[in-house]
């Protein structure tokens, strides 16, 4: 019986609350979803939604283990890019959401184990994804998404392994070009098989990953800690402890122009002027409770504190900041965030089998933004790369408060509704306290509100086959760093950004063949005042309020095991993205291409893989052209490029060993990795490495 149950820390808790009544029912029906408070694996098949989930094998199959880059370019529909830059993470964008970042990642919802690695505001990063100890990673694209409040573009949820018999420890390593390496070790247990009082489970995990970088000046430093701890309270309660830690130190290559990049991809000249870079520290622990109150009803709490502190030096020259009103080039944040989930969940018949799930969603974060000249003076010369004198000092609070309610009804045996509301509140505040004579007080407040409807309807045509059809409507604020600056070197806060509203109509079909799974997917979304780049230079940016935009387009997907041990991966993404109305002043920009997103993804692989022995694979991937600016004028060339792998597993008692070698960009293709949109310079490209190599090693021993 395919019975699978999910709670925030697993993706379709939020997503789609199938129906169910009886057990008896359920026995009878394979294609079955139930929400209660006990994360399990969610079915891609089943789920009427595009989504898409990634084994932990596979991410860690033949692979360095340090960018989720390497895995997840079989999702259709999901655009991530390694900028070759680990001071301002990968570009990660859904359905085109997400790609005017120009670091970290907006528009979409990140979870880690249930804890939001998205703040309140939207702003998110992936640098604290542990991938040695990642069970899977669910990706959903489209209308859903508006069930998690403030996103756009999806939800990325990285649920990772739960502990069992027997113990097992394992160290891993890789070696790579450009002086990269990786050193990790992994610990993962139980005592008890989990279902009785007193049952424990764990997992622990640390990495350590150093880098000279394919740029000059582009070197990094990051460690990662991840550790999850589960205790059986009695039959119907359990308790789960997380902890994570990450700790970064990292170079900042910058842009290069076109000519720049043709003459010489690794030059960073302001990197080398400025001495730009950037340093993380962020420890975050989350405990959740789970609790069986009946046959039909479940309670699930989730709870969660975190602090992330930033240095960055930017790329600022002495000459703007002599402006009484600019902020100087050295940015410093603290960040303290909480936030507290708590669910329930009934199942039970009213005429048809049926499922409803009300919560309520807390998150805060308070922020110390200080900013400082980037400079000391020598004389008459300025030494940047130096924190200088003070030039702004503010606190800013952010919060939302949301209550959401989720319902599921199996109409008939093939056909089911599944329909969900939110109202999603944010509140931001900001209280200025550098004031001088030429800086007036810039606080301020802003609040924003909507109703987050969905709903989808699907139909089993036959056991292996579903079609479905969804709606929803996505909800996106500007983020704390969005509002933070105004064009033309302006003072205060930008509160004359407002927040984005989007509608998608979504059709789709799934069909399982053999032991594989094809999915397809049709989509259209149209946004009003969608946030885009305004100006960018100098590693600042700000941002405005486009009037129209529309993204509308088709993925296709194909995971196929055959023959045994022969497994193809294939998946295509159409996505014509475009503005509508009131980007450009003129009006010269109506009908141009968004920026930062490719019309045209492919991705092919084909591997084998067998249990124990020799295995090999490869991979090619394409990218059509992608715009840089908003006029359409620059853009960075389309590409392919190509990878193989080869490796020997085997066993030998209790000890297991996985020792392998990779080449990527096989055909030392030379192209641009990821754009900077907008950038004011015409710094736009961030160049991607030529071949490259790596090695890498793992040893695993269990204790029976």
């Amino acid at each position: 019986m395919n019975i699978i149950s999910v709670t925030k820390a697993s993706l379709p808790v939020l997503l789609l609350p199938a129906a169910l009544s009886t057990s008896a029912w359920a026995a009878d029906n394979e294609q079955t979803m139930i929400v209660s408070a006990t994360p399990q694996t969610v079915s891609e098949l089943d789920s009427p939604a595009a989504v898409s989930v990634v084994q932990g094998e596979d991410i860690r199959h033949a692979a360095p283990r340090v960018n989720l880059s390497e895995s997840l370019s079989s999702v259709p529909g999901l655009q991530v890019q390694n900028r070759q830059n680990y001071a301002q993470d990968l570009q990660l964008s859904i359905r085109g959401f997400g790609s005017r970042s120009t670091y970290g990642v907006r528009g979409i919802r990140l979870y880690v184990d249930g804890i939001p690695a998205t703040m309140p505001d939207g702003q998110g990063q992936t640098s604290n994804i542990d991938l040695n100890s990642v069970e899977s990673i669910d990706v959903l694209r489209g209308p859903f998404s508006a069930l998690y409040g403030n996103a756009s573009g999806g939800v990325m949820n990285v649920t990772t392994e739960t502990g069992r018999e027997p113990a097992t420890i394992e160290a891993s390593s890789y070696y790579g070009s450009f002086g990269s390496w990786r050193y990790g070790l992994k610990a993962t247990g139980a005592m008890g098989d989990g279902t009785h009082a007193g049952d424990v489970d764990y997992t622990a995990s640390s990495t350590r990953f150093v880098t000279h970088g394919y740029r000059d000046r582009s070197g990094a430093r990051k460690n990662l800690a991840n550790a999850k701890l589960g205790v059986r309270i009695d039959d119907v309660s359990k308790l789960s402890l997380i902890f994570n830690s990450v700790d970064i130190k990292a170079d900042d290559a910058g842009g290069l122009t076109e000519s720049e990049w043709r003459d010489n991809p690794r030059q960073s000249p302001r990197a080398e002027q400025y001495h730009t870079r950037k340093t993380i520290k962020q420890t975050q622990a989350g405990l959740r409770y789970e609790r069986q109150l009946s046959a039909q009803d479940d309670l699930s709490v989730m709870m969660y504190a975190g602090e992330r502190e930033t240095t960055q030096y930017q790329s600022i020259p002495r000459a703007p900041q002599l402006n009484a009103t600019h902020a100087g080039g050295v940015i410093d944040l603290t960040r303290h965030y909480q936030g507290i989930d708590t669910r329930w969940t009934h199942r039970g018949e009213l005429g048809v089998p049926v499922t409803f799930t009300g919560g309520l969603n807390y998150e805060n974060m308070s922020e110390a933004r200080k900013g400082y000249e980037n400079f000391i003076m020598n004389g008459t010369t300025p030494e940047y790369g130096q924190k200088g004198n003070l030039r702004r000092d503010e606190r800013n609070l952010m919060w939302n408060v949301d209550p959401y309610l989720q319902t599921a009804w199996q109409l008939t045996d093939k056909l089911s509704l599944d329909a969900g509301v939110r109202y999603s509140s944010v509140w931001f505040d900001s209280n200025d306290h550098y004031i001088t004579a030429q800086n007036g007080d810039d606080s301020g407040e802003a609040n924003y509100h909507k109703w987050l409807p969905a709903g989808s309807l699907k139909y089993a045509v036959t056991p292996a086959w579903n079609v479905y059809v969804a709606a929803g409507r996505g909800f996106e604020t500007p983020t704390i760093n969005e509002l933070s600056y105004r064009s033309g070197n302006q003072s205060g806060l930008n509160f004359a950004l407002k927040p984005s509203t989007n509608d998608t109509v979504e059709i789709g079909s799934k069909t399982r063949i053999g032991n594989g799974l094809l999915t397809a997917a049709l989509f259209r979304t149209d946004t009003d005042n969608e946030i885009v780049t305004d100006t960018n230079s100098g590693g600042r940016t700000t941002y405005k309020n486009a009037g129209e935009t529309r993204r509308q387009g088709a993925e296709l997907s194909l995971d196929q095991q055959f023959a045994g041990n022969w497994r193809a991966k294939m998946a295509w993404t159409y996505l014509d993205a475009t503005y509508r109305s009131e980007v450009c002043t003129d009006g010269g920009c109506n009908g141009n291409r968004i920026p930062g997103i490719a019309r045209n993804m492919g991705f092919a692989s084909l591997g084998w893989i067998p249990d124990q022995g020799w295995y090999a694979g490869a991979d090619v991937r394409y990218m059509s052209d992608i715009m840089a600016n908003d006029e359409n004028t620059a853009k960075a060339p389309s590409y392919t490029v190509a990878g193989l792998n080869t490796g020997y597993k085997f066993s030998y008692g209790n000890w297991m060993m996985d020792v392998f070698g990779r080449v990527d960009n096989l055909f030392d293709r030379e192209y641009v990795g990821s754009v900077i949109v907008n950038e004011g310079n015409n710094r736009y490209y961030e160049p991607a490495p030529g071949r490259n190599y790596g090695v890498g090693l793992s040893v695993a021993y269990q204790f029976e």
